[in-house]
């Protein structure tokens, strides 16, 4: 399920607090606008990145993960939705989320992380990893859609972090 491009929590739109701190999403295996590693591509098997994470306000009730491609050739292509992620959680190992967690549908069809894979030939994508605090829970469950997070989260949102690496075949 492709959306159109410009898609995601901004911090106006989710009523977060123009004050808050961000929250600081950052991966042991890239830096921010750097290569992904090939291993966690969807070509080898859809691991995800691990990812570390600090700033998440203490009200925060749940964190929600995203990973979406803004380039792809037909609009934004999500690539991992993950929600009913602990609050006082700091970070996940690759391949690892919490068992907490609820995954949802990426657009290969499957639940949880599906790695980059842009089409051979295009310039490298840029995959947008993006953690949002939110204020209550979002009531999600496993198989959820970018259409029911977005829903979900509606005004819950108090700040986000994010990270982007870049992926090229």
């Amino acid at each position: 399920m492709n959306r159109p491009a410009g898609r995601g929590a901004s911090p106006g739109r989710s009523g977060q607090d123009a004050h808050m701190q961000e929250i600081t999403l950052r991966s042991p295996a890239f830096d921010d606008h750097a290569e992904i590693p090939k291993e966690y591509s969807h070509e080898a098997g859809d691991v995800s990145p691990p990812l570390r994470w600090s700033g998440v306000p203490d009200e925060a009730v749940e964190l929600v993960l995203t990973c979406e491609d803004p380039d792809a050739p037909v609009g934004t292509f999500v690539h991992w939705l993950l929600a009913g992620i602990p609050p006082e959680t700091e970070g996940m190992e690759a391949g690892d989320p919490p068992t907490e967690a609820v995954p949802g549908r990426s657009d290969y069809g499957g639940l949880g992380y599906g790695g980059p894979h842009p089409p051979p030939g295009d310039r490298p994508h840029r995959y947008v990893f993006r953690l949002m605090a939110l204020s209550e829970p979002s009531g999600l469950t496993a198989g959820l859609s970018a259409g029911d997070l977005d829903e979900a989260i509606e005004d819950k949102v108090m700040t986000t972090g994010t990270l982007v690496g870049v992926h090229g075949r």
